[in-house]
């Protein structure tokens, strides 16, 4: 590599170069939201200026009970309110925001408490029972701060410091947060994988500031608009998982109204969805499907029209899509991991396509899309070799970015496996074409080997997601004496009383083999029509377990 030597001319003494601070997007907000409301539930709402009041009144109490810059502090908690304000108060002071993956094993949210070496945990009294018999085995813990919405007196063995509201309403509205260093770590949380303990992946302000604007452009491009000021946003992916796509932070730098809907549960969800009269979602497709098959929106006594919905950590196949928009729901995809923070690439479909029909744009709108803003993507061979942009050629997908995680905490071995060659290596197999469009074939571990041939089990799923009576499919590859593997998939039926038969959807694949989709091997041999699918703990099609399990 060739080395340079650009011309840097001095400063003025007097001048400043302000650091890239969480505390920056909050002000932000609070100068564009107006009267904007912050709303949890049907229980809760306040404007941008009584949020920021909120969240300098956390940080007072935070501190009073002794946490300091540099202290990890978990929160257990529904999305909601005091969600939001953490992702605030715990950086602005200098301390780390540990959002801890309620829905993992006990003893995986035991390892990643201690791992993270937490010292102060916010924690909802739902998951109070989760946490006292941890307890004792996370000495360093000082303190718990209780997080309630019910009046029932909550009785544990957990060394409460007080209830979340009634402590805040003590505290003086102002803070006098500090300047520090750009490059301090503001957020850890943790990703499992299929094999060992959940890895730490860490954030700085920095960061996070610069996937913020990346992904504020993004969601404003041309035949993509998703938010800015004047709409209202609802996540539908859990806070605790990548920050919620970094999304609460795009929207309060926006000043864009938020609702937070606590558990998600059906009906709370379609409550807020109608009466807020939510413009944009984000989720997992395990989660629209569940949203788009409630009887209330299927038999369209519910118009959703005009909701757009990004979906992402895993494909969105053309069935889904075409069922959502024929509810009204306009969807769109994006693709990134926990460790890219998570926005690599969107949809932002190629102009001639935009002004095209729904038909036309379809398989556009279920690809990964074109880089965003300051991402640069490769496709490479097994040799590191980029590979041209053809749409045909496939290879690993390696991405380089001003916000992409830049080690696993506290893990040197599996840091360096992940930043090989000076690229973050994504573990996904894709293909780019002459658009710069990245479509995701497959997770390298999930690719289908057979015959000397490899198949995607996403572009299957795809193809069987279509066919009449299939709500939900997965797709595997299982060992086989002749071709080493055979894909084989788990159905589950839109009418349990009468599902389709393996041989119905199996004649119905012979279609895209006639096409030249796919060749035949990749009909499935083996068909399981089953009730329910098994998920991760973020909505994901679990393939370890299904693998067990077929």
């Amino acid at each position: 590599m060739s080395t340079i030597t650009p011309k840097i001319l001095p400063s003025t003494p007097s001048a400043t170069s302000s650091p890239l601070l969480i505390r920056e997007l909050l002000e932000s907000g609070v100068r564009m939201a107006g009267n904007n409301q912050i709303v949890y539930r049907d229980q809760s709402r306040h404007d941008y200026r009584r949020f920021r009041e909120r969240v300098h009144q956390l940080a007072h109490a935070l501190t009073a009970q002794g946490v300091q810059a540099g202290d990890v502090v978990a929160v257990l908690d529904w999305d909601s309110h005091r969600y939001l304000e953490c992702f605030f108060a715990i950086p602005m002071i200098g301390a780390v925001l540990h959002t801890v993956n309620v829905r993992l094993a006990s003893e995986q949210i035991h390892y990643t408490m201690e791992h993270a070496e937490d010292v102060f945990v916010l924690v909802h009294e739902d998951f109070v029972p989760l946490l006292e018999p941890l307890a004792d085995q996370l000495p360093n813990i000082r303190g718990y701060l209780l997080c309630q919405e019910t009046q029932s007196t909550v009785s544990t063995s957990l060394p409460l410091v007080g209830e979340f509201e009634a402590l805040l309403s003590e505290q003086p509205t102002h803070y006098e947060f500090p300047v520090f260093d750009e490059n301090a770590v503001a957020t850890l949380f943790y990703t499992t994988g299929t094999t060992g303990n959940p890895k730490g992946v860490f954030f700085t302000h920095r960061q996070l500031v610069l996937h913020t604007l990346g992904e504020a452009s993004t969601f404003q491009a041309p035949g993509f608009e998703l938010l800015n000021r004047d709409k209202v946003y609802m996540p539908i992916t859990p806070m605790f998982h990548v920050h919620a796509w970094g999304v609460p932070y795009t929207a309060t730098l926006m000043g864009a109204t938020q609702v937070y809907p606590g558990r998600y549960e059906p009906e709370m969800l379609v409550k807020l969805l109608v009466n807020e009269k939510v413009d944009f979602s984000h989720c997992v497709p395990t989660l629209l499907n569940m949203v788009v098959s409630a009887d209330a929106i299927a038999s369209k006594k519910i118009d959703l029209t005009g909701w757009k919905v990004l979906v992402g950590g895993s494909a969105l196949t053309q069935a889904l899509a075409s069922r959502a928009w024929s509810l009204g729901i306009d969807t769109r995809s994006a693709y990134g991991m926990s460790e890219t923070c998570p926005l690599l690439t969107a949809d932002i479909l190629p102009q001639d396509v935009a002004e095209a029909d729904f038909e036309t744009q379809l398989p556009w709108r279920c690809k990964a899309g074109l880089p965003v803003p300051l991402v640069k993507l490769q496709v490479v061979d097994a040799n590191g070799e980029p590979l041209p942009h053809d749409g045909v050629s496939v290879g690993e997908v390696r991405a380089q970015a001003p916000w992409l995680t830049q080690a696993y905490y506290k893990e040197e071995k599996r840091s360096e496996e992940l930043w090989r060659d000076g690229w973050l290596h994504t573990g996904d197999v894709g293909s780019i074409d002459e658009h710069g469009f990245l479509a995701i074939s497959d997770r390298i571990k999930d690719v289908i080997k057979t015959g000397g041939e490899w198949l995607s089990s996403l572009e299957l799923e795809s193809y069987i997601s279509q066919c009449p009576g299939v709500a939900e499919v997965a797709v595997i590859g299982v060992a086989d004496d002749k071709w080493g593997e055979r894909p084989a998939a788990l159905v589950v039926p839109s009418d349990l009383n009468n599902p389709p038969t393996a041989e119905k959807v199996q004649a119905f694949m012979e279609q895209f083999v006639e096409q030249g989709s796919i060749n035949r091997w990749g009909i499935p041999s083996l068909i399981r029509f089953v009730d329910e699918i098994p998920k991760t703990s973020v909505g994901k099609l679990d393939k370890k377990r299904i693998r067990t399990e077929i």
